[in-house]
């Protein structure tokens, strides 16, 4: 095991408190640069299959959210760990999606997988159908 289990807790909190500053520098420094990002099954971006690297989280996350929702913030509530393993249980909001003009609210559950503190692997889980009447796509 690298680090120890509060390390990578306080490690993937950095990494949320940078991301709801807007500092997407720190955000991608955190993450290996052969990340692999599985969205939720049904989630209406997802490709498919994972993105793979960093500039494919960057084109099909991070652009995406700042293109299509304004005011979007991820709102963690609880932290779990197993080792290099963080759990994150919490919520997605937006003020509206910039097509549709609806607000977003939805669960999420976020496994994350560390190796010398760097993020290797994400796996997300959460509301799609919410996501899919949200963003207009899968109606």
């Amino acid at each position: 095991m690298t680090g120890t289990v509060t390390d990578n807790v306080t490690r993937m909190k950095e990494l949320f408190e940078a991301f709801g500053r807007g500092d997407m520098t720190t955000v991608l420094a955190g993450m290996d640069e052969g990340i692999e990002w599985y969205a939720a099954q049904g989630h209406p971006w997802s490709p498919g299959r994972p993105f793979v690297g960093q500039q494919q989280v960057v084109e099909g996350v991070f652009q995406r959210i700042g293109a299509e929702l304004e005011g979007f913030e991820v709102h963690p509530t609880r932290f779990l760990s197993d080792g290099d393993t963080v759990v994150m249980e919490g919520r997605y909001r937006a003020q509206r999606h910039k097509t549709t003009g609806k607000p977003m609210d939805a669960e999420v559950v976020q496994v994350w997988d560390l190796r010398d503190g760097k993020v290797v692997r994400l796996h997300e889980y959460t509301d799609t159908r919410q996501l899919a009447d949200v963003t207009g796509i899968g109606d």
